[in-house]
């Protein structure tokens, strides 16, 4: 296939799965009808099952281009020579992307998704286990450098921070008073305390 075309089908199955993450925000994966994806991608039917074969390869492409965003922000991070900071860095980006409500609901929606669907559960356990490896080494890499407690398991601190700010997404869905950005500081606070090698 010409690279041209190659192109012109990444950018059309990209106009299909933003239309519908926000229809999947909007009504949730099962109340929405593939008729209502294909009329806010402003395509028929027939095009639309041209790039993807279901409704549930639409869903699946959401949790993959997740995986490759996550895989993108820890190579950044990998950079970083403060640990601490990087860290930091990271919760500052959740809360920003918690803001934003057609993000944190599909967020949930996947989440829902993968406790009934079995290939979204495979997703969701890849995803969610790339993820803690990422922040595992870390944390394991901050430990090294003193610039993390080195009194805590690598494994446990992934897991309760991984936690958290999957928290801060909920919060930000299912209560209306809860504004990101008024708890940032404190996010960043908490997360300091918990990890600084002087709370040790």
């Amino acid at each position: 296939m010409r690279k041209v075309d190659q192109e012109r089908q990444q950018a059309k199955r990209r106009q299909i799965v933003q239309a519908a993450i926000e229809c999947f925000a909007r009504r949730g994966f099962h109340a929405t009808t593939t008729a209502e994806i294909c009329e806010a991608a402003g395509m028929s039917p027939g095009n639309l099952f041209h790039y993807f074969d279901s409704k549930n390869s639409i869903i699946q492409a959401i949790a993959e281009e997740d995986q490759r965003e996550t895989a993108a922000l820890f190579a950044q991070l990998e950079k970083s020579e403060d640990v601490l900071a990087a860290l930091l860095e990271m919760a500052e980006a959740a809360m920003t992307q918690a803001t934003d409500q057609v993000y944190a609901r599909i967020s949930i929606e996947i989440a829902a998704e993968a406790t009934r669907n079995p290939k979204i559960t495979a997703l969701f356990v890849v995803n969610e286990g790339e993820t803690k490896a990422a922040l595992v080494a870390l944390l394991a890499r901050g430990i090294d450098r003193g610039q993390i407690d080195r009194s805590l398991d690598p494994e446990l601190a992934a897991t309760w921070l991984i936690a958290l700010l999957d928290g801060a997404i909920g919060r930000a869905v299912m209560d209306p008073t809860f504004d990101p950005k008024t708890h940032a500081p404190t996010l960043r606070l908490m997360i300091t305390r918990f990890l600084s090698p002087a709370a040790g």
